[in-house]
Order: structure tokens, then C-alpha cells, then sequence
């Protein structure tokens, strides 16, 4: 089992003013955290998209970038890319670089993403949702497959026997499939026989157990191909020296980002008391080290996943309590699961390893 985190960038509280870092900050502090997360061994950091005040890591292959020079072992990849509104050939282009930089650890999840506000920012219209993620996706794995492309679409201009470098030197770049939990997405990760990455952030995530059966149904009725089903988790978690602490350091940074969401989306800021709910039990892993090793076990009972990684950095966490809640992932948590669960090999599995084309169902 592979241990991990993610994060938007979400901006931290400055101690020494009491108030929220600048957006240029948390670029930095990122940077910070992913070194630690080398560090302690973790085997995964991934950054995803979003375009806001709150939440600015909206570069994230550039962070990524210079998180490579710091790091020796580390995975790193987005978290999710928010293919929809982006342009296939330059992500590949720019986590291929990656790829060169890291020395073969850059990967993809590629995703519709959560949140719209890179439609109108890029220049897209909202009720192409469904049309430009299955082509675009469709053009990334054609792209990620063969260096010269012909291709051709209606939410994008045509290829013709382009060329797309660099290219990694394995060949092509790990392509995970990113969800909230959408059946239709889960089909077509086990039809493309695409790795697939579940966000989960609410409820009882056992009820995720019903998408993985559908996931390796769906791979199991492609071609026979000696690559294997591929199943990951994010959730947002945070781990302090015992539950009662993480709960109660947790608590204001996620009602705060809830809150602020809310205001966004129509929805009330959520109460302690359901709070208390989704961290004990639900979606939210908040606790001490030896409680969340086992909530990842029993998951993984479920679940059969190879990889979970943890969102903790929610609006205001203090970096000091984000640096911390790391290092104990990776040097309290990950023992017991890889005790009880065995460590996964170094290298993860290419996707598209056979070299064959691969599209994207609509």
C-alpha cells in the first residue's frame, strides 16, 4: 500500500500575523511540505487544479518542477488535472518534462475536476462538460501512446501526423482516470483498462467497495493484457499525536473551508457535530496515527486499493500542523499499514505499456 498526500495550495495562517499567507507563499510552502513528504517516505505528493483565492496552486506541473530538484524517491503527479478546460498535448508535454526531471516519476490523473471555474476563465462553456472530457481525454492517451499524432475532434483543432515531445524515457507517462464516484467514469477506466482514482470527501467510504467491483468488471470484460486493475483513494485526512488533538486542530480549518465553499455553492456550513461523524467514521481520516492506519486497512479490506493519499492542508491550517500531520503519516502511519499490508513494489505499472493506441469512450 502506497501513502501519500494532496493539495489545492490552500492558504495557510501566518503566525506571526495572525492572518492568511499570500498566494506566493503557499506555492512555497508546498514546496516545503513535498520535501518533508520525501523525507518520511510517503510515496506519493499530488497537486490539483483549482483557480481561486483560497485554493491558488493552478500550476501545478511547475510546482511539481521544482519539487523534483528537492526530492530523490518521491512520486509526483496531479491531483487532478482538470482535463476539461486544459489543452492535451501541453499537459502530457509539461508532465513529460516533469518525467525527464524526476527521473521517471511524474504521473497523470486526469479528471473533470469538482469545480467550474476554469470554464470560464479558459474560455469554455459549461454545457460541453461531458464532450470535452471525453475527447480531450481520448486525445491524451492518443498523445500519451505515440510520439506522432493524428487525431480529430469538435472541441479542438485536428492533428495531422504531429509530432509531441519529450517523451518520457519509459516510453509513455502513468494515466490515472480521476472520479468522484461517477459509475459512468468507472466503466470507462476498466474500458480503457486505465488505473482509476476515486475522491472521496463525504460519507462512509466502504460504499466505494460497490464502484471498485464495477471497476474490475469492466477491465475484466477488455482484452486479456498482462497489466492489472489499479485502484487509488484521496480523502481529506490529518493525524496529530492522538485523535481528540487532530480532531480538534482539523476542525476549524475544514469548517472553514466548508463554510467558504458553501457560500460558493448554496449549501450551510456544516456543524460539529456531523463533523465529529465524518471523522470518526465517514470520509474525513482525522485522528492519531495508530486510529487512521487502521481506517486504512479496513478500507483497503474493502476496497482492495494499492494507494491512499490524504488532502490536509483544508483554508488556515497553520504550516507547522500541516508539517506535522506529514511526518507522522510517514513515520507512525505508514509502518502499520505496511506491516499489516505489505509495501508496494517501486515501480508503478504503465498503463499504456504495451505501446497500444488507446480512446475514450463517450
Amino acid at each position: 500500500m502506497q501513502l501519500g498526500v494532496y493539495s489545492f495550495g490552500n492558504l495557510a495562517i501566518d503566525p506571526a500575523t495572525n492572518d492568511f499567507v499570500t498566494t506566493a507563499q503557499a506555492q512555497r510552502d508546498l514546496l516545503e511540505a513535498i520535501e518533508l513528504a520525501d523525507q518520511v517516505g510517503l510515496e506519493f505528493f499530488g497537486i490539483g487544479e483549482h483557480h481561486t483565492q483560497e485554493m491558488p496552486a493552478s500550476a501545478g506541473s511547475v510546482l511539481l518542477a521544482a519539487a523534483a530538484a528537492r526530492t530523490k524517491r518521491i512520486r509526483l503527479g496531479s491531483a487532478v488535472t482538470v482535463l476539461s478546460t486544459d489543452d492535451p498535448v501541453r499537459v502530457f508535454q509539461q508532465y513529460a518534462t516533469l518525467d525527464a526531471i524526476s527521473g521517471g516519476r511524474a504521473e497523470i490523473i486526469a479528471g473533470r475536476g469538482s469545480a467550474i471555474e476554469s470554464y470560464p476563465l479558459f474560455g469554455y462553456q459549461l454545457e460541453d462538460y461531458d464532450q470535452l472530457y471525453a475527447e480531450k481525454l481520448e486525445l491524451l492517451l492518443a498523445v500519451n501512446s505515440s510520439a506522432t499524432v493524428t487525431w480529430n475532434g469538435t472541441m479542438r483543432a485536428p492533428l495531422d501526423e504531429q509530432l509531441v515531445v519529450p517523451r518520457p524515457d519509459r516510453g509513455s507517462l502513468p494515466i490515472w482516470l480521476g472520479t468522484g464516484g461517477s459509475p459512468a467514469s468507472t466503466v470507462r477506466a476498466g474500458q480503457l483498462q486505465l488505473p482509476v482514482s476515486y475522491g472521496i470527501i463525504g460519507g462512509d467510504p466502504v460504499r466505494f467497495k460497490a464502484l471498485a467491483d464495477l471497476y474490475r468488471r469492466a477491465w475484466d470484460a477488455g482484452p486479456a493484457t498482462d497489466r492489472t486493475p489499479m485502484i487509488s483513494v484521496a480523502n481529506p485526512g490529518f493525524i496529530n499525536e492522538t485523535s481528540e488533538a487532530a480532531r480538534d486542530t482539523f476542525w476549524p480549518t475544514w469548517h472553514r473551508s466548508m463554510s467558504d465553499i458553501g457560500k460558493r455553492r448554496g449549501f450551510a456550513p456544516p456543524q460539529r457535530e456531523h463533523y465529529e461523524v465524518e471523522a470518526q467514521h465517514g470520509a474525513l481520516f482525522v485522528g492519531g496515527p495508530e486510529e487512521i492506519a487502521n481506517r486504512i486497512i479496513r478500507l483497503h479490506s474493502a476496497m482492495g486499493h494499492t494507494r491512499q493519499f490524504l488532502q490536509m492542508d483544508f483554508l488556515g491550517l497553520a504550516q507547522k500542523d500541516l508539517l506535522k500531520s506529514i511526518e507522522l503519516l510517514g513515520t507512525r502511519v505508514k509502518p502499520l499499514v505496511d506491516a499489516a499490508l505489505g509495501a508496494e513494489p517501486e515501480a508503478v505499472p504503465n498503463p499504456l505499456d504495451s505501446g497500444r493506441a488507446t480512446g475514450a469512450q463517450s
